[in-house]
């Protein structure tokens, strides 16, 4: 794994003439150090189509100063990003061409931009000598590598925080700055600046229009339209679920916390809008987009199903007196869990890289390239979306409906588990409304988050009675006591049992007539 980073920093705009303040008057700062200047020379890579730096993603090989080797950066937030180090090698490494797939695809990685720069550079010192920030005058030159041949040089002044400093140390830090006129840099990094200083110059044709270097005229711009459609409002909301996944891939790769649950919610979102809003995009097409996003979800919850079920069995098994915990009830878990985990996270990162999942993300680009708008896309958000979403609505009552009249036992159990499902997708549907609907469709899909909750701690509790039982055949047959396994069972059943008595009260306040009058359909 790639050596990781979290770079927080900030840039201002500088001309050759300009000299740093004295930085030893910011408060903290104890000694300011000259480094001295060190000589930088980075290619940047993209595709053609510079799909990185849409992303505001930095892919560069950089040669020269103390961080010599491959650098791939991820934004967090304005100024702050994750950077990833690989040693210096004559070709891309296997890691960052993994967490560059779900946006490179089977593109080309070329070299767009070289950027030689001299650093100067001034370290921040406290009191103990450690260092609190480093401060660098940049003197730069860029040059086009592809798509033209442009160059462009200029300076400019990084502020770059230590490790894991206090962020408010660069206000100080920014305050001395402004003090001696330095103001902050339009460009936020280097490689967007280059691109735009660099990029071929466009000419005019004898009418006077605009053309591409190529030749090619310019394709004339969209006439502005009146107030958002229907169709305008779904293909956002899927536009961004289909962005979540893209995002998201490199998360999972990199197993950061919660990745693959919120990549699995964004896929199921993404299914969910599909659905629901099939008056307004030809289901001809979209289904079997659906049918694929049904299955990544499915192959991603194997891993997420089981870490829910982990947490929750470590939970009833810590709220249980030690006098209760007969035999080794943890290490049984243990063993159990890793049984069923072993080789998970391989899988998943295996299931990113085939082709069936590639496919699946250039089917997404696909339909948001050419939507397959039906007539209905056309009307007014106002009264398109309510109908759709009271749809799915309709479907959850009569789910709920049917759940309640039965028995409790396994009919039940799986009545309930289709009304959680049906919860969920009107809950994504209200949720994919609210630009166009305010508060109501908030209202609502608040409301209906809390029915999809308290239907899925059921489901959970069904789902680890299952594990529960499975835990108690095992030990008895190793020799070892059933009782905590039976008296976990208990506890989970009786959790059930409360979640259905509390049913029919979290359902009256979530149906009620005004919250459905207020969506307007």
């Amino acid at each position: 794994m790639a050596d990781s980073k979290r770079e927080i920093e900030r840039k201002y705009a500088a001309t050759a003439a300009t000299r740093l303040p004295d930085l030893s008057r910011v408060a903290g700062v104890f000694a300011v150090a000259h480094r001295g200047v060190s000589e930088l020379d980075a290619v940047y890579y993209d595709t053609e189509d510079l799909r990185l730096a849409a992303d505001s993603l930095t892919l560069r090989r950089r040669t020269g100063g103390s961080d010599a080797g491959w650098h791939l950066k991820f934004p967090v937030a304005s100024g702050i990003r994750d950077e990833l180090r690989e040693p210096l090698s004559d070709v891309l490494p296997r890691s960052f061409a993994g967490l560059l797939r779900s946006r490179v695809r089977d593109r080309a990685l070329v070299p767009v931009v070289r950027l030689v720069s001299a650093r100067d550079v001034h370290h921040l010192l406290d009191a103990e000598g450690a260092l609190l920030a480093e401060v660098s005058v940049d003197r730069v030159r860029a040059e086009r590598l592809t798509g033209g041949a442009g160059t462009a040089a200029w300076t400019e002044i990084e502020a770059e925080l230590a490790g894991d400093g206090d962020p408010a140390f660069l206000d100080a830090v920014e305050r001395r700055l402004r003090k001696a006129g330095i103001r902050p840099s339009a460009s936020p990094s280097k490689l967007s600046r280059a691109l735009a200083e660099t990029a071929p110059k466009r000419r005019k044709s004898r009418a006077g229009r605009e053309e591409a270097p190529t030749g090619r005229k310019k394709s004339p711009a969209v006439k502005p339209r009146g107030k958002p459609t229907a169709g305008d409002h779904v293909l956002a909301y899927v536009r961004r679920q289909a962005e979540a996944i893209v995002a998201l891939d490199p998360a999972v790769r990199r197993d950061l916390p919660d990745s693959v649950h919120q990549l699995r919610v964004a896929t199921r979102r993404l299914r969910s809008a599909l659905r629901t809003y099939r008056k307004i995009l030809d289901r001809d097409v979209t289904d079997p987009v659906g049918a694929e996003l049904k299955w990544l979800a499915a192959e991603l919850g194997i891993d997420r199903d089981q870490e829910v079920l982990d947490a929750r069995l470590r939970s009833g098994l810590d709220a249980l007196p030690r006098t209760l915990a007969l035999g080794p009830v943890r290490g049984r878990l243990r063993i159990w869990s890793v049984a069923r985990r072993n080789g998970s996270r391989r899988r998943t990162v295996a299931l990113l890289d085939g082709k069936r999942y590639l496919a699946l993300l250039e089917s997404l680009d696909a339909l948001l390239a050419a939507p397959p708008l039906l007539p209905a896309a056309s009307r007014a958000p106002e009264r398109a979306l309510p109908r759709a979403v009271l749809k799915e609505y309709r479907r959850l009552a009569t789910r709920i409906g049917h759940a309640l009249e039965l028995p409790p036992g396994h009919g039940r159990d799986l009545a309930v588990h289709e009304a959680r499902k049906a919860a969920k997708r009107v809950r994504y549907a209200a949720e994919a409304a609210r630009p166009a609907l305010g508060r109501p469709a908030k209202r609502f899909a608040k409301r209906m988050k809390a029915v999809q909750s308290l239907l899925g701690d059921h489901q959970d509790s069904v789902v680890t009675r299952e594990a529960l039982r499975t835990l108690a055949v095992q030990a008895h047959a190793a020799g070892e006591p059933a009782f905590t396994w039976g008296l976990l069972y208990g506890r989970e059943e009786a959790a059930a049992a409360a979640r259905e008595r509390e049913l029919p009260e979290i359902w009256e306040r979530a149906s009620r007539a005004e919250l459905r009058a207020a969506l307007g359909g």
